[in-house]
Parts: structure tokens; sequence; C-alpha cells
């Protein structure tokens, strides 16, 4: 699986600031050391700048006093050049918008809350290609690419090590499936298998008799980065989402997913209440 280049940014740049603040100088001063505006010097600290260049980033380093020898200054040049690599979902940007499989690619941990679908990463091919025609898709070329596209996306649970996923599920999202008992069957059987075989992937199905819940605000997922990345909520729209980075909005909604799992059945009770679900 290739590196994300989003996530290489977002490293980059936290690493960036650290060897600014470290070197004791501000945005403004390093800017009119290297004659550069500091909007430039901001998007590359925020990675805006989607590719920084070589040259920019030794003349920072330079600046903050790295010592070209040093493990640390080599490692960010690395970081630098997969920040400029292309990953396999290039080829559907017409269907993948956003971030979001980038971000979902590097992820070492995923909590993923559903109110009325499937998370991506669970779902069968059967099961996608209907989403795909209930968003209006009606080329069946264009279906097959966005199917294509989603078990792509599942290979990195399939790698050495794979993320951490954590998925909750509303049982109403299982239960629209009802007018296609064949897709249902197939789906829920596959959340069974891989809640009963990996250990990397965690399931749990929040009953409709539950009631109101934390999770009435809708769906969301929370990924967690390999240091210096820091974690990122994910809210989907219909064209792409939201991506919150805040502190405060992070713990916000860490506490919102522990009252969802709460009220959800627990992993033990979970797989024999999608069995009964097959059976009726």
């Amino acid at each position: 699986m290739a590196a994300s280049p989003t996530i290489r940014r977002r490293q980059l740049s936290a690493i960036l600031r650290r060897m600014r603040k470290d070197a004791g100088l501000s945005l403004d001063e390093t800017a009119r050391r290297l004659e550069w505006s500091r909007a430039k010097l901001g998007h590359i600290e925020t990675g805006e700048r989607k590719k920084p260049s070589v040259v920019e980033i030794k003349a920072l380093m330079r600046e903050y006093g790295v010592d070209e020898t040093s493990p640390e200054y080599d490692a960010v040049l690395a970081l630098v050049r997969q920040a400029q690599q292309r990953g396999w979902w290039t080829r559907y940007d017409d269907i993948l918008t956003g971030s979001y499989v980038e971000l979902e690619a590097e992820a070492t941990a995923i909590a993923n809350y559903e109110a009325f679908g499937v998370p991506g990463l669970l779902q069968t091919p059967g099961y996608a290609r209907t989403i795909q025609r209930a968003r209006l898709w009606r080329d069946p070329d264009d279906i097959q690419r966005a199917v294509d596209a989603r078990m792509q996306r599942q290979q990195i649970l399939a790698r050495d090590h794979p993320p951490e996923l954590w998925a909750v599920i509303e049982e109403h999202a299982l239960q629209r499936l009802a007018g296609d008992p064949e897709v249902m069957r197939e789906q829920v059987k596959h959340l069974i298998t891989l809640a009963d075989s990996s250990r990397y992937v965690t399931i749990q199905v929040l009953p409709t008799d539950a009631g109101l819940h934390a999770g009435a605000t809708g769906p969301f997922v929370i990924m967690d980065f390999a240091a210096p990345a820091d974690p990122v909520v994910y809210l989907e729209t219909f064209t792409d989402g939201l991506y919150l980075e805040r502190a405060e909005e992070i713990a916000m909604y860490r506490k919102l997913w522990d009252h969802i799992r709460s009220s959800a059945l627990d992993e033990e009770r979970t797989i024999p209440y999608l069995k009964k679900m097959i059976s009726r």
C-alpha cells in the first residue's frame, strides 16, 4: 500500500513547526530571513502547500540549525519525497473526492459510527453496488468503478499491520436491506466473519430498541495516526465531508464515541444478534 501524501504532509508540517519553535523563531522572522511571504511558510506548516520542494525544506532546516548529518535531516527529506507521490486513489479522482481515503490509508486506528449504512471498509461488493444505485448513479461502468474503488480501500485490512477498526452500526442500517434479502444475508454474514476472525476488527450493533442515544447527532469517523500527525474527526456530506482537527473537537467526539459504544451490544452479544437477523 502506497504511503498517503496527505499524512506525509501532516507529519512534515508538525515536524517543521516543532523545528522552528525549537530554534526560537517566529513565522515572520523565518519568512523574512528566507525572503518568503509569510503565507508561503504558513501553508507549508499547515500542509496546504501540497508539494513543498526538497530545496525549500532544506532551506528551512538550514535556518533552524538542523545538522545535515543527523538522521532527522534525512528522515524529513524522505517525508518530502513521499508527500510528492501519487496514491492508487488518484485513478478514481472522479469518484473519491477530498482527502478521506488518503487519511484512512494511513490511520493506525479507526472508530466509525454509522447510523444509516455499513462502513465502507466492511461492505461487500453487492452492498456497495446497491449503495451506489441508491445515490442515483445510473451508468453501469461508473457503478463498477465505484465498487472497485471501495474494494481497493479495504486492502488496508489485509496488511501485515492493519489499522485497529472499531465500528458501531445501527441495526436499522442493516434492516434497510430487507427488500433485497440476498444482499442483506451476504452483508451480515460478512460482518460476522470479520468480527469472528480478525483481531483487528471489532463490530458492535446498536439495536433500534435502544431508543434515543448520543449518536442522534449523526455518523462520524475518528482516525488516529502515527506521531507526530494529530487525530482527525470526519463528518461525511454528500459531496465530500468536514474534517475536524482542534483538540477540543477531538475530545468531544471521543466522549460521544464512548457513550455510543456503551449503548450498543458488546462484541460477544453482537455476533449472535447478527445471526438471528439472518435467520429472521
